[in-house]
């Protein structure tokens, strides 16, 4: 049997975009445009699913690069639309779950653009995934969703 623990953290991602708060929600609100940025890119998702309310539910399953399945599932606690998005989340790599995380996305106006401030609270369960690593992730992630706000300027 696989020893068991709990590695639990805190860490805050921030980015600013050259985008209003009411362009950087509307790209987490839109299925659309969610599924383009969300996510690693090398990973192949099978199935996304999202309904933006709160209690609504977020699904993205797919395979890693690695080829391991993996599960992303949200329940959206709180939205207040161009300002502040709660969601709880767990994280399934293939049958474990790896971690359950409380997070809060904040857009605040900066210059002529917003500054985003992602907090996560994260359990990380039994060695499977580090804090560090889903830090990372998350960055890669907003990193992404600055891309997608680029490419949407252009359009």
């Amino acid at each position: 049997m696989t020893e068991r623990s709990v590695t639990h953290a805190t860490f805050v991602v921030e980015r600013t975009y050259d985008a209003s708060p009411d362009r950087v929600f509307a790209a987490w609100a839109d299925p659309a445009a969610k599924a383009r940025w969300f996510g690693n890119p090398d990973d192949g998702v099978d199935e996304f699913e999202l309904d933006f309310r709160v209690g609504g539910r977020e699904l993205s399953r797919g395979t890693a690069p690695n080829g391991k399945a993996y599960t992303y599932e949200a329940r959206y606690q709180d939205i207040v639309p161009d300002d502040r998005i709660v969601y709880a989340y767990d994280m399934h790599l293939e049958e474990a779950r790896i971690s359950v995380s409380l997070s809060t996305v904040q857009l605040s106006p900066e210059d002529e653009g917003t500054r985003l401030t992602y907090t996560e609270q994260g359990a990380f369960l039994d060695g499977l995934e580090t804090p560090e690593q889903r830090e990372q992730g998350s960055g890669a992630v907003f990193d992404a969703l600055g891309e997608e706000l680029r490419k949407e300027q252009v359009r």
